[in-house]
């Protein structure tokens, strides 16, 4: 975990989406541990109620909210209540994603509609939910989650692949239109990073050796090394940062 305290994230109100696990959990592990107020978001309520509990100490304790982030009516019904128990919003962390395999040939428009729901919409519409709240303060971030994949290539991720791109053409547009409320806008590209789903599914041993070969610095990116680069763009060290893409991937690309 980062060591670095961030002052002017004490007390901001942040919302995470995915916060449940993996990447999503250390964001908000490190942002409770900043003593900002976090809201996190998702539908994995057994690992979210635990990670609610061993934060419990915390003297800002994380709150979870259950919600299915491809439902946009859910999404605009939450957004108010998490307003009305923690305070306008200053920082929304956009993560929750699925990098779920798939070949060309089996995608239907069904599957087609239901990833990019999954990996892509949210994210414009959490934004949109959060908007009115910076304007009123004068200012905000707004951190994406992208990935390296895209960049890279990589096989049977197509729909995924153009998710995450979409991903950093969304942060861009937002930051060019909001830019003018000092809202800034950001994307994270996280790399190979080692988290329980990843380790179970898809990264065998040879192939964890395939990755750290090709990357520059020979060890395995981990959750909090993502979170350490989101809590940077979302505090005022960051303040002239925005409209960009930093990568946390060990110069595997």
């Amino acid at each position: 975990m980062s060591h670095t305290v961030y002052p002017s994230l004490r007390n901001k109100r942040v919302v995470v989406t995915g916060g449940g696990s993996s990447i999503g959990a250390a964001i908000v592990e490190s942002f409770a541990y900043q003593g900002a107020h976090v809201a996190f978001l998702d539908i994995a309520e057994a690992e979210s109620r635990d990670l609610e509990r061993r934060l419990a100490y915390r003297e800002t304790r994380p709150r979870y909210y259950a919600c299915d982030l491809t439902d946009v009516a859910a999404i605009r019904a939450l957004f108010p209540h998490i307003r009305e128990q923690l305070g306008p919003i200053d920082v929304l962390i956009n993560n929750a994603a699925n990098d779920d395999r798939h070949t060309v040939g089996d995608v239907t428009p069904a599957y087609w509609d239901e990833r990019i729901a999954v990996n892509l919409r949210h994210y414009f519409f959490c934004a949109q939910a959060v908007i009115a709240d910076m304007k009123a303060a004068g200012g905000g971030a707004i951190v994406n989650l992208g990935s390296v994949s895209w960049h890279l290539a990589l096989p049977n991720l197509a729909i995924y692949q153009t998710a995450k791109a979409g991903i950093e053409g969304l942060t861009r547009g937002l930051a060019r239109d909001l830019g003018g409320f000092g809202i800034r806008v950001n994307c994270v590209v996280p790399g190979a990073v080692r988290t329980p789903r990843q380790m179970k599914l898809w990264h065998t041993p040879e192939e964890e050796a395939r990755t750290i070969e090709q990357q520059c610095l020979k060890v395995r990116v981990e959750p909090h090394d993502v979170a350490a680069m989101v809590l940077f763009l979302s505090s005022e060290d960051a303040r002239m940062c925005t409209a960009h893409e930093y990568f946390v991937d060990a110069g595997w690309r």
